[in-house]
């Protein structure tokens, strides 16, 4: 597989050449001969089109010795670097470029997106998630089969992108270096999901996202429980143990089988669009200053109201009374579809 500097490098063989043999005209004349002429010279005995001589290279032993010369190994150049130019066109390497080009000019007007580092098989799901929550997000990847192959899932589910639908665009490369992160808009991102196959790498990817975008909120993935400290220290907002979280999937389908069911069948819906999500109070906001029971979160918005937060990262009051009052910076956990949800968060 091609990239583009392989490909400049690849033709910039035959500007060398060409620049070299009329270097060698224009000094074994001694700047007898234009540098045209010699540069006329090289390219009709290159391209062997039969023209006559326009610096005087019969009669002149050295002349004559460096034409040979120049054709066999500058004819071999040329050809080298035609074949490989075709090939980058015919193999679709070109129109890939070109794909590429284009996807990135589109990542560079996102902005508050999500990106998900890794798509494997957590990566996958995650990202699944976020765009069913109709989010715009930008994965990154060495695999591009792999990313390609996620890319043709997205659009059959998805369809064309346009307004309130999910955004999938994606940065092949390796998210533990800096220049792949800028690609992916990390400045401008509102999350990053880091879930590389290695704890070192997602360690490292958390560091340098953070040193990128120090209001970024990163979630990252971890096997070892002797690495859940240094991911926070590094800076990651919250750490998820895959195998912890199975555990406790496994338990509760054998002592809380129906509640395992029914969040099942929630998440698994015909619509799979119905969650249970924040609604933080902002201020200016129209819920401000009322009651819950003021704000008719079911009869406006289809919503119901789980649990009530003071602040973000304060206890839960599960089941709150209407008599509640909200105010700038309270966090509401409700239930309901993510349009309705995005409506209140609007509010």
């Amino acid at each position: 597989m091609f990239h583009r500097k392989q490909l400049f490098r690849v033709l910039m063989w035959p500007a060398l050449v060409v620049l070299l043999g009329s270097a060698g005209y224009f000094a074994l004349f001694r700047g007898e001969q234009s540098f045209l002429a010699c540069l006329y010279m090289t390219v009709i005995s290159l391209t062997t089109v039969g023209y006559g001589e326009v610096v005087p290279v019969t009669g002149s032993v050295p002349a004559v010795i460096y034409t040979m010369v120049l054709i066999v190994f500058g004819m071999g150049i040329l050809v080298y670097a035609a074949g490989t130019f075709t090939a980058f066109i015919v193999e679709g390497h070109f129109s890939g470029f070109i794909r590429r080009k284009r996807m990135q000019q589109q990542i560079d007007k996102m902005n508050r997106h999500f990106i998900v580092c890794g798509l494997g098989d957590t990566g996958v799901r995650a990202l699944e998630e976020l765009l069913k929550n109709r989010n715009e997000v930008v994965a990154v990847d060495l695999d591009e089969e792999r990313l390609r192959n996620v890319e043709e899932i997205y659009r059959e589910e998805h369809g064309d992108t346009s307004a309130g639908k999910a955004v999938f665009r994606y940065v092949r490369g390796d998210a533990t270096d800096d220049h792949v992160l800028t690609q992916a808009g990390v400045q401008r991102a509102s999350g990053l999901i880091s879930v590389l196959p290695s704890d070192k790498d997602n360690l490292f990817v958390t560091m340098s996202a953070r040193m990128l975008n120090s209001q970024l909120r990163i979630v990252t993935k971890f096997s070892e429980r002797g690495i859940e400290p240094k991911l926070r220290r590094a800076g990651a907002d919250a750490v998820v143990s895959p195998n912890t979280i199975g555990g406790l999937r496994i338990a509760s389908e054998m002592i809380r089988p129906s509640a395992v069911d029914f969040i099942d069948k929630m998440i698994r819906s015909a619509q799979g669009t119905v969650r249970i999500e924040e609604v933080p109070i902002k201020e200016g906001s129209s819920f401000e200053g009322k009651r819950i029971s003021e704000c008719a979160f079911s009869e406006n918005y289809r919503l119901m109201v789980l649990a009530f937060q003071k602040n973000r990262g304060g206890s839960m009051d599960f089941n709150p009374p209407g008599s509640t009052p909200l105010e700038a910076g309270n966090v509401l956990i409700v239930m309901g579809d993510v349009e309705d949800v995005r409506r209140a968060v609007q509010a």
